[in-house]
């Protein structure tokens, strides 16, 4: 009997499925065309999936396996499937191996009960509940089918009634497994979680080692294309592709400051209404951790439809998308590499600049930027008043040196001026041959471009660009993370490329290469911030422990640290828009502070020192490594020369 209904049900779930791609592919569609290589997509899909996908699902070993076990033994287990009980190719050797894979899946099963027994709050529950049940199912009853294919049960084992109960256990499980993976249920992931790595938005982030944090720009010139994202058909196709991949783990909501501070903010919800938006309903369904202080099932949207209303409710409210501190740890933990922080700033882009809301300090603070070339409003011309006794060479007067000292607008804060006079201090000790731009520099457009008024970043940007054009210079050192990823990462699209360092690589490299010689520390116990735009966006971990360790400092490393350290909360325009919540992202970071017993922590990002010098009763002192530095320094011995100055090199020149 089997051998007649097992046929019946394996071509009836592919044929439900077949009929439930298509109709998630017609909602992907939706959204505005995006070129990718579809091709060169689907051939890199197998190495996207199994190094770069588990590069990041690695970081826990135990669900690692547990994934490698369930999705291996299932895709295995489900074409071994088709061949040995949907076309009949019943052999002992297919037979086998179809028993080994779901063997192997239902093994995978018993730790996703595990984990579901009693999960932790950042996971979904409702449907996901039932996917233990429903893996167990489809393993189990595929391997007792397939026992009589390999002769360990005689082919007309067992009666009819044990026949029915068999086929209907195989049902429930494909159901689950194939249907659902395409007609919305908890398997939907596994689909476009695969369409997704084959055709992401950002397919330079795959590959050994590689990155790929900066914004993409907007068209200003097309007169006719939306400035940024009104309605989920705004995204483009694999944009909403991406959001559909969402597995619901929750680590996004794990490691979001935003969400710990009880803002209005849990990127996994986001991405969730970004779906219910794309199919049209109301987020009611939603079995997640909600928004902080934002009830479930009051927000409702269409593919067309506003995602932010300007009366009344729509999928998100404004203030969700202004929590957001474009940290990006959300982006980092993903196993799905799906893009929030683009999703947000593309959204933002349009209350900027087709809508002009933005709450709180921000419109004085764009106003600032457009009028005056920085965001505090203050005097071009006072850029360089606190360094009237340091006699800094000009690139006006120079015109070529071998770096570009960028000052940022750290330059008009008075507790930044320290940092840059300590930083200035440590290039005449290592006899760099530098300058400034002075008067000439403007603000990098960072805090523009975060806040959704790309047009804006764009007009500051080029002009920039074109001072930058007129002076010759091996590379841009700057203290400011965020400057340094601007100038290195988003001003190439806008026709400005730039080798850029930020300050603590480059006393790394000066230290390595002997130009600078330091006394013992001897203060007492340090920990080190790690700033997202330096960290998280740009991969440089090493070069701020490498120059405390020249030190003489043993860095006490906080428990969220590296690629997991906490934001501070001082970008995206964050201390701009200002959302309240129930407690400070700084305050939290100093208490990882005070947790190592640190009477010091060092920091690299003038943003980072202002939040965290901004902690009342904090115990610890904040001081940037350029300041540590200075401090420590020493003259070298008379009899050892300093190695030469690096010397242009005019190919490398711009």
């Amino acid at each position: 009997m089997l051998e007649i209904l097992l046929p019946i049900l394996i071509f009836a779930a592919l044929g439900m499925a077949v009929i439930g791609a298509w109709r998630r592919v017609r909602l992907w569609r939706q959204g505005r065309p995006s070129a990718v290589p579809l091709l060169k997509g689907l051939a890199a899909l197998p190495r996207r999936y199994l190094v770069d996908l588990h590069h990041v699902v690695g970081r826990d070993k135990v669900m690692s396996n547990t994934h490698v076990a369930t999705a291996g033994g299932f895709v295995a287990a489900a074409v071994l499937m088709i061949l040995v009980h949907g076309l009949g190719f019943a052999n002992p050797v297919l037979g086998g191996l179809l028993l080994a894979a779901s063997a192997t899946m239902f093994a995978g099963s018993l730790f996703v009960a595990r984990r579901r027994r009693n999960p932790p709050a950042r996971l979904s529950r409702g449907p996901w509940m039932r996917l233990p049940k429903s893996l167990m199912a489809f393993s189990l009853g595929v391997f007792l089918i397939t026992l009589p294919t390999v002769g360990i049960l005689p082919a007309g084992f067992g009666h009819w009634l044990l026949a029915l109960l068999l086929a209907a256990v195989v049902a429930w499980g494909l159901a689950e497994m194939v249907v659902g993976m395409t007609w919305g249920g908890p398997m939907k992931h596994a689909f476009a979680g695969a369409l997704h790595l084959a055709f992401h938005r950002r397919a330079e982030r795959f590959g050994e080692g590689n990155r790929s944090t900066g914004l993409k720009a907007l068209d200003l010139e097309d007169h006719d294309a939306r400035l940024g994202v009104e309605a989920p058909a705004d995204f483009t196709w694999n944009q909403l592709l991406g959001f559909d991949a969402c597995v619901q783990c929750g680590r996004c909501e794990a490691v979001c400051p935003a969400f710990a501070a009880g803002q209005p903010l849990n990127p996994k919800k986001l991405i969730q209404d970004m779906v219910v938006g794309m199919a049209g309903g109301s987020d009611a369904a939603y079995a997640g951790s909600p928004y902080p202080g934002k009830p479930v099932g009051e927000h409702h949207g269409t593919p067309h439809g506003p995602i932010v209303a300007r009366e009344g409710t729509a999928l998100v409210d404004a203030e969700t998308l202004w929590s957001c501190t474009t940290c990006r740890a959300c982006v980092e933990e993903c196993p799905m590499m799906i893009e929030h922080v683009d999703a947000i700033v593309d959204m933002r882009r349009f209350l900027t600049l087709e809508r002009g809301e933005t709450p709180n300090k921000a419109p004085e603070v764009l106003d600032n930027l457009i009028a005056t070339d920085n965001p505090g409003g203050f005097d071009p011309g006072a850029r360089m008043h606190w360094a009237a006794d340091l006699d800094l060479p000009l690139m006006a007067d120079l015109q070529q040196v071998d770096v570009l000292l960028w000052l940022g607008d750290g330059a008009y804060d008075m507790r930044n001026q320290r940092t840059l006079r300590a930083l200035v201090k440590v290039l005449r000790a290592a006899e760099v041959d530098f300058a400034v731009l002075g008067n000439e520099e403007r603000d990098s457009g960072d805090v523009a471009r975060r806040l959704g008024d790309e047009a804006t970043f764009q007009s500051l940007a080029r002009r920039n660009i074109a001072t930058l054009a007129k002076y010759r210079f091996q590379h841009i050192v700057t203290c400011d993370p965020h400057s340094f990823h601007v100038l290195g990462n988003e001003y190439g699209e806008l026709g400005g490329h730039y080798r850029v360092y930020h300050h603590s690589t480059y006393i790394a490299e000066l230290h390595e290469a002997g130009r600078l010689a330091f006394r013992p520390w001897k203060g007492g116990s340090v920990t080190y911030h790690d700033p997202c735009y330096l960290g998280r966006y740009n991969g440089e971990f090493e070069a701020p422990r490498n120059v405390l360790r020249a030190l003489g400092i043993q860095v006490a490393e906080m428990e969220r640290s590296g690629f997991r350290s906490r934001c501070c909360g001082g970008g995206g325009g964050a201390p701009i828009t200002d959302i309240p919540g129930k407690r400070r992202i700084p305050d939290m970071r100093m208490n990882d502070v005070e947790a190592t017993g640190a009477a010091l922590v060092a920091v690299g990002c003038p943003q980072c020192t202002a939040m965290l010098e901004g902690v009342v009763d904090a115990g610890a002192e904040v001081r940037d490594i350029a300041e540590l530095v200075a401090d420590a320094l020493v003259a070298r011995p008379a009899d050892e020369a300093p190695p030469p100055s690096r010397q242009p090199v005019l190919e490398e020149e711009v």
